[in-house]
């Protein structure tokens, strides 16, 4: 314990070096915060091109060429990027028909995508169809509820990745739909499909209390949510622990704002989707404090034509 001397003493010392502009701030706040920008698309469907010029209310928005300007544009504003995407990149528009797929994925990589899942609609080519995608991708395809074995993709699908930014430790994996009812029987093969609530807690308490991740990720394309009983992303935010957020997909849901639920600990997550076509880039904006906590501190969904990308 410090006597009124010593108090005195260091106090004075403390004056000087703020009256010098010498004292450590720093020192008292600790390690500086950290940041991550995470920029996200679903359901872009092989839109290559913006939208025509025909009058409707998607006119004139999305196209690769207008989203890569604006995805370079915030690289070039902030130092840790993170980018991904929430599944059925392809089908939709003659360049699928033709190409099956080619450049919607080698354009993903040129862009710089981190990680994306696996939608209903990339078993369109059949899963040998995807399977020959994969050496065009830069990028992680992640599915954590199928099983591939005795498939063209097995061990070429990942459950989840470890992935760091700026000294943030980030878990990500995917969870897909069911696809019977949803895809051909020929076309998805032997694919399994298992209980995505389950294997979101297996693998969520992997990547946290296992792994150590400063900040789980899930990939969803289950939908955001149903009048049924069906399986959403709100459904799995809500029955398990150690997800901090859900990008989602399949149900092309528009949302301006992320919605936040509440997790089986009483803890928020963050889910967000951005439509469909690729007409919208979500972004979210977090800080990591000193404990590497995540904190969502800004969150916006652009619209992507030639004005917003510069």
């Amino acid at each position: 314990m410090l006597n009124r001397r010593s108090f005195l003493k260091k106090t004075s010392l403390g004056a000087g070096l703020i009256a010098t502009g010498a004292f450590p701030y720093e020192s008292l706040a600790g390690e500086k915060e950290k940041k991550l920008t995470i920029l996200h698309t679903n359901d872009v469907h092989s839109r290559l091109d913006p939208f025509p010029m025909d009058g409707g209310r998607l006119a004139g928005l999305g196209g690769v060429a207008a989203r890569g300007a604006l995805i370079s544009q915030i690289r070039g504003e902030c130092d840790n990027i993170l980018l991904l995407d929430a599944g059925d990149m392809l089908q939709g528009t003659p360049y699928f028909n033709m190409y099956k797929g080619e450049p919607e994925i080698k354009a993903m990589s040129m862009m710089g995508y981190d990680a994306c899942t696996m939608g209903n609609h990339d078993f369109d080519a059949g899963i040998e169809g995807f399977a020959r995608l994969l050496p065009y991708a830069k990028f992680p395809a992640l599915v954590a509820n199928y099983d591939f074995t005795d498939t063209p993709l097995e061990n070429k699908i990942a459950p989840y990745t470890i992935i760091k930014k700026g000294g943030i430790k980030l878990g990500i994996f995917g969870l897909g739909i069911e696809l019977e009812g949803l895809v051909s029987g020929a076309a998805y093969g032997n694919t399994k499909y298992n209980d995505p609530i389950q294997v979101a807690k297996t693998v969520s308490d992997r990547l946290k209390k296992g792994e150590k991740c400063d900040m789980v990720i899930c990939l969803s394309h289950l939908g955001y949510e149903y009048e049924t009983n069906k399986i959403s992303d709100k459904t799995i935010a809500k029955e398990t622990e150690y997800i901090d957020l859900i990008i989602g997909g399949h149900t092309h849901t528009f949302l301006d704002q992320p919605a936040i639920a509440r997790n089986a600990s009483g803890k928020e997550t963050v889910i967000n989707q951005v439509g469909w076509g690729g007409v919208r880039l979500g972004r979210l904006d977090y800080v990591f404090g000193r404990q590497q906590d995540a904190r969502l501190q800004n969150s916006q969904s652009v619209n992507i034509n030639k004005e917003t990308s510069g």
